[in-house]
């Protein structure tokens, strides 16, 4: 972990890759290009990542993109996966009628 929280490393200059236009999330349509361009602007956590980009925060809420973001971030960074502290996990949201409520709120 002390090597993620000194942010006085350098880590390089971000080099473009054939593969940079790949989506990794979906849900918001981030490519790992823009993941690797974040790392090396300085948002080096999944937290900071999240609020950077808003991958993972789709309607899914990472399950099928974190440990996609996670492999790109430990990859740039140099340092393995499971020194990254994950993100914090939510439940996949689901849009509902509004109708819906309006029956509950009938039935009692």
């Amino acid at each position: 972990m002390a090597k993620i929280t000194d942010r006085s490393r350098d880590i390089g200059e971000f080099v473009p890759r054939p593969d940079d236009g790949m989506i990794i999330c979906r849900c918001e349509e981030v490519t790992k290009g823009e993941i690797r361009r974040a790392v090396h602007d300085g948002m080096w956590t999944m937290a900071e990542i999240r609020r950077y980009l808003r991958c993972t925060m789709g309607l899914c809420q990472g399950q099928t993109c974190s440990k996609l973001v996670k492999g790109i971030v430990a990859s740039e960074l140099g340092v393995p996966g499971s020194e990254l502290e994950p993100a914090t996990s939510r439940s996949p949201m689901r849009p509902v009628e509004m109708r819906v409520f309006a029956n509950e709120v009938e039935a009692k």
